[in-house]
């Protein structure tokens, strides 16, 4: 393992900013310090002027791997998200088939360690008859059980009450849910069909999928995990109303119930259908600006734990269909970042705020192994950033398998220079290093 160098970086982590060095030695951070510049490296990064955060750890992606891979793979799109300083990811079990079978789940880590940039690891999923197959995963070698409590892809809509208590009974790990009622949404789809026909407009989506579809399904997860003692994360947060579900006034060590919300979540609004389309469709929808609002406060608040992307690629022509026909969602991991660091600009959230809700707290939730932090003795997974140059949108550097980005066209204000994914450099100034494959991610649980 090479030895690496940073200097003069301002570092963001554990609610400080301050200037240091850091020192990397067999992919693990061996000091952290001023004037460390005497140390011998076998590479030195100048990181004067810049930002240097932990790796983001995101807890919600779809590469799509196997069985949809015309859509992304697990190569193209860790290498994306590496590109945007995402260092780990927990990726999602709705591909085909299925993973509901440990075999299954084990495939998807046979094809990680050999292609991913990035560290992983990936969700069991579970279906209406497969507890058995569910609580066989062992909890200190996968980051949790993922439950579609609404609409989903194949047989992973879980409804059946006997099945559902059993797993928020007996899940030997964290329950990571989908919350939406597919009752009210089948009902809100009848009425939007007897007045537009099929050819419903894509601003119906947050109408069809409203806050009444996430709040019927968020509350009964919650009211589940509290009658069974479960330790639910409820993912992709995206009503005002939903975050009356979730305490703050309590550690997050202590929380057995937590959130998410999502960058897309955090950025864009029911007006911006009206240019963007079916490119800004995702489950659960964009709503309105209060709900965007209402969600960052949240994340301010400590309601809401985490931030991710629920990176969801599809064709770009996929999602020119109509509204019943183009698939929901969308590719983020390259550019969650940038676009946290345009809310900074924006006087909208801290830096140490991003680094708590996209590293620290990730670490912390899903407790994960020594990493998440800039410490001695953690992996080395970091990621350089400067916050003073631009970095604009377009088809040519698009990472993405899928060439397309709802941020197309948008010049990000800051750009992310280098990312280290235990302890080698797998992105510096615009070019992917694919000198080493990421590990899989460990829990201490």
């Amino acid at each position: 393992m090479s030895t690496i160098l940073i200097l003069n970086g301002t570092l963001v982590n554990e609610n400080k900013t301050f200037e240091a060095d850091i020192f990397i030695k067999n992919g693990l951070i061996e000091a952290i310090g001023k004037d460390l510049q005497h140390k011998t490296a076998d590479q030195v990064i100048d990181a004067s002027g810049k930002i240097v955060i932990p790796g983001l750890i995101d807890d919600q992606v779809h590469f799509r791997e196997p069985g949809l891979t015309h859509k992304a793979e697990i190569y193209t799109e860790s290498r994306a998200a590496v590109a945007g300083g995402i260092t780990s990811f927990m990726e999602m079990p709705n591909t085909v088939p299925n993973t509901l079978t440990q075999e299954l789940l084990q495939n998807k880590y046979d094809i990680a360690a050999k292609n991913s940039l990035a560290n992983y690891s990936f969700y069991m999923g579970a279906s209406n008859d497969n507890l058995d197959e569910v609580l066989k995963t062992d909890p200190r070698q996968v980051c949790g059980v993922k439950v579609f409590m609404g609409s989903s892809t194949g047989n992973m809509l879980v409804d059946n009450q006997r099945t559902l208590e059993g797993i928020f009974a007996n899940s030997p790990t964290l329950i990571a849910t989908h919350c939406e009622s597919e009752e009210v949404i089948q009902k809100n789809i009848a009425k939007a069909k007897a007045q537009y026909g099929e050819s419903v407009p894509i601003d119906m989506h947050p109408v069809i999928r409203n806050e009444e579809a996430c709040y019927a399904s968020s509350s009964f997860a919650v009211e589940l995990a509290r009658k069974n003692g479960a330790r639910l994360h409820i993912l992709h947060i995206s009503t005002a109303k939903e975050l009356e579900l979730f305490d703050n006034d309590i550690p997050l060590k202590e929380k057995k119930i937590t959130a998410e919300a999502c960058v897309h979540h955090l950025w864009f609004s029911d007006t911006d259908y009206a240019e963007k389309g079916t490119l800004i469709k995702w489950n659960p929808a964009v709503k309105t600006a209060n709900d965007r609002d209402a969600i960052l406060q949240g994340v301010l608040d400590n309601k809401i734990d985490v931030i991710a992307t629920d990176h969801a690629p599809h064709t770009f022509d996929e999602k020119q269909n109509s509204y019943f026909s183009a698939p929901s969602g969308g590719p983020l991991v390259q550019h969650c970042l940038m676009a946290l660091l345009d809310l900074h600009k924006q006087g909208k959230i801290s830096l140490e705020h991003i680094v708590e809700k996209t590293s620290h707290a990730v670490s912390d939730l899903f407790d994960i192994d020594r990493r998440g932090y800039l410490r001695e003795g953690y992996h080395a997974d970091i990621a350089i950033v400067d916050c003073n140059t631009t970095y604009e949108v377009n088809k040519e550097n698009i990472l993405y398998k899928c060439k397309w980005s709802p941020f197309e066209g948008h010049s990000f204000k800051s750009t992310v220079t280098h990312t280290i994914v235990n302890g080698q450099v797998a992105f510096e100034h615009g070019k992917l290093i694919e000198s080493a494959n990421g590990k899989r991610l460990s829990f201490d649980r």
